[in-house]
């Protein structure tokens, strides 16, 4: 990582780790191509992760999604714990970029369930979507027992009448905070 720091720097961005590039509260939108060329050399599971975190701010949507989507169809399934854990960031770093330009891909990654509990922020970054079949995703995932408590939040942040059955049957899910979302959500469609 010593030679990704060096990168940083020759940007204009002189840092001890990524992480203080990214909590710095610096707009670090000349380093996304550098985090970009990184990403493929990182050595260890923590170091992609830092760079993926790192990546995952709006301001990086237009360089970085497609490597993201890349990234978590390219960890191997099923992975160990740590691999587990880093496209579960990769999923929560395509939740913040989300972008409809790229709708067929990440719902297929939602739908794709080989990635196991890592599609959770990718099923809820379909609430981010202006497309109307959005809804009609997260309906159909309300029967994914590994995501369906992702889809009831995203689904709260939709009006999505076709979804009233499937929320009242999550409004008695076993987990609470699915039955309060579930109850939200149901109270926006009253």
């Amino acid at each position: 990582m010593d030679g990704l720091l060096e990168d940083l720097a020759s940007a204009g961005f002189v840092v001890g780790s990524v992480t203080e590039l990214r909590t710095s509260g610096v707009r670090y939108r000349d380093a996304v191509p550098v985090l970009l060329r990184w990403l493929p050399r990182a050595e260890s599971s923590a170091e992609k992760e830092e760079i993926v975190r790192a990546l995952s701010v709006p301001w990086a949507r237009a360089e970085a999604l497609g490597p993201l989507i890349e990234e978590f169809r390219a960890a191997p399934v099923p992975g160990t714990p740590k691999q587990e854990l880093l496209r579960w960031a990769v999923g929560n770093g395509i939740e913040v970029l989300w972008d409809d330009a790229q709708f067929d891909e990440l719902v297929e990654l939602a739908r794709d369930r080989r990635f196991g509990k890592a599609r959770e922020m990718v099923v809820l970054g379909l609430a981010r979507s202006n497309r109307p079949e959005a809804g009609e995703v997260l309906v159909e995932l309300l029967d994914d027992p590994v995501v369906n408590g992702h889809a009831v939040k995203a689904l709260g942040k939709l009006s999505v009448p076709q979804a009233r059955e499937g929320l009242e049957r999550m409004a008695g899910d076993r987990r609470a905070w699915v039955r309060r979302d579930a109850q939200r959500a149901l109270s926006k469609l009253a």
